[in-house]
């Protein structure tokens, strides 16, 4: 029986867990190359020093974590920017979307495409962030909503396309 070994169903595993991994750390990588930017590639500022330690409890390695540092001082840096989204999502849900990119324009109407394929909507500028406190690097919830099994069956199918787009690095939502 041809293509039903051991081998093949653990290299088409591997190849799933390695494209996760991939994403994980390239996002861990822009984060890391932004950072080192802003301090001068000094490894035990806060901000650097915060972020190195979650790409590490991801398994990031040594090399990849120095080469982003690395690349945070050279010239190619300077050009990704910081954004943060508020938007709304299924059941009136508030939702704060910060993304790393390069392109202000690419990002902004791919983040608009998402939401409005999945009944969503980008908000005005303290529309959401209301709700939330920004904590270090985190933002928290300050009000939470309770939503139905539908509309969270929703929002999670929208935060999950979110965070598949490479430029977006976290979705924080008010939902408990």
């Amino acid at each position: 029986m041809s293509g039903h070994n051991k081998w093949s169903k653990i290299k088409h595993q591997k190849a799933s867990t390695d494209a996760k991994k991939s994403k994980i750390f390239s996002k861990y990588s822009r984060l890391i190359t932004t950072e080192s930017k802003k301090a001068k590639g000094d490894i035990n500022s806060p901000g650097l020093a915060f972020i190195i330690e979650k790409a590490r409890k991801e398994n990031m390695s040594k090399d990849v974590i120095d080469r982003a540092v690395k690349k945070g001082l050279g010239n190619e840096a300077g050009s990704m920017e910081a954004i943060t989204y508020e938007a709304y999502g299924p059941g009136g849900s508030a939702m704060i979307i910060e993304a790393l990119t390069d392109n202000r324009n690419k990002a902004a109407q791919e983040v608009k495409f998402i939401l409005s394929k999945n009944g969503s909507n980008l908000a005005e500028i303290g529309a959401a962030s209301w709700a939330f406190e920004k904590n270090g690097q985190e933002w928290i919830a300050n009000t939470t909503i309770d939503l139905e099994d539908e509309d969270l069956l929703k929002l999670e199918k929208l935060v999950d396309e979110l965070e598949d787009n490479d430029e977006i690095q976290n979705v924080y939502t008010n939902v408990e």
